[in-house]
């Protein structure tokens, strides 16, 4: 079972996107909220049944309560989507499921899940993922990238060694190390404009006005 609070979390200071108020250590771990309001991942997720489907089936040891999904493997819950090579899935006592995903040589794991505000969705990728029902939680391991996206538009993005995403408050806590995409293995925070700042620059010109060239320069005044 994955802990409800890390150490991690405990050093971390939060970060509002909508006012940047704190990012304590970004070269090894950060704590991000990427929502100014309660809008939550998509809520009705949590009730949908859990649908798995793959190319090459699977295996099934019924003494552990595990099953082992292989080829383009495809896990769905409602508007949650997880795609990998091998998923090793176990049911708990008290029925709830952890899902171990791992990708394959140039294809990650991927997620994807809808939120409650229309049009936005979190999507994420690693070379290896997992997911928890109970604390309805998922852990990115390994060059993880997690983009909160508007449309097709990238709107936050945070990248890490490992990132732990929880659905319901919709926190993320990532962590530099070896395995981060960035070259340097920090922990790397995008954050756009939102509210006023976001209409000016929406509105700002498409182009500027060209620099036009002279080919005398002006008398110097005396």
């Amino acid at each position: 079972m994955m802990p409800t609070q890390t150490p991690t979390q405990r050093r971390c200071a939060p970060v509002l996107p909508s006012k940047l108020l704190g990012l304590a250590g970004v070269g090894l771990s950060a704590l991000l909220t990427l929502a100014a309001g309660p809008a939550w991942a998509e809520k009705a997720d949590h009730l949908m049944p859990l649908n798995i489907a793959s190319e090459k089936g699977g295996s099934v040891d019924v003494a552990n309560q595990r099953t082992e999904f292989l080829g383009d493997v495809v896990l769905s819950r409602g508007s949650l989507v997880l795609r990998a090579e091998r998923i090793d899935l176990r049911e708990t006592g008290d029925g709830y499921y952890q899902a171990n995903a791992s990708g394959k040589t140039g294809k990650q794991v991927s997620f994807r899940q809808a939120r409650d505000v229309p049009g936005e969705a979190i999507e994420g990728f690693a070379d290896a993922l997992e997911y928890d029902t109970r604390s309805d939680s998922v852990r990115f391991l390994g060059n993880a990238v997690v983009r909160r996206t508007q449309g097709s538009k990238v709107a936050d993005e945070v990248t890490g060694a490992l990132i732990v995403y929880n659905n319901r408050s919709e926190v993320f806590t990532a962590e530099g190390g070896a395995t981060s995409p960035h070259p340097s293995g920090r922990v790397r925070v995008v954050l756009m404009p939102r509210g006023a700042a976001a209409a000016e620059a929406n509105a700002a010109p498409a182009s500027a006005v060209p620099l036009q060239p002279s080919v005398t320069l002006p008398k110097r005044q005396p």
